[in-house]
């Protein structure tokens, strides 16, 4: 079983930047394929970000390309997602998500590939 805990959401306002964090309890979390997804108010969760295990492959819905970006510190269990240029409507709670992988190269962005959830962090943008 893996734990993963989100940290970093908060309120900001429209252009600024925040930065999540999830760490998760897995030392050997390079082999672990990590993604970021949120679930904006009244809405279906929906994919954000995703990397591989070695995080050298990335992939972002087209809603965020060019304005966050995912990374991860594997000898730090972590990943990260940084947003910069926010809009309100990246208002959401946003989740963190590991599935453990074979191949280090291998990434997810539908949400019933991934085995393990964060309980999630507010993120508010106002304008």
């Amino acid at each position: 079983q893996v734990q993963l805990v989100e940290v970093g959401g908060g309120l900001v306002q429209a252009g600024g930047s925040l930065r999540l964090s999830c760490a998760a309890s897995q030392r050997t979390f390079s082999t672990f394929a990590a993604g970021w997804f949120r679930q904006p108010p009244g809405k279906e969760r929906e994919f954000v970000a995703a990397s591989s295990g070695s995080g050298i492959r990335t992939y972002y819905a087209d809603s965020v390309k060019g304005r966050f970006t995912i990374s991860r510190d594997n000898a730090k269990n972590t990943v990260y997602l940084q947003m910069n240029s926010l809009k309100p409507e990246d208002t959401a709670v946003y989740y963190c998500a590991a599935r453990g992988v074979l191949y280090s190269g291998l990434f997810y962005q539908n949400s019933n590939d991934y085995e393990y959830w964060g309980r999630g962090t507010q993120v508010t943008v106002s304008s």
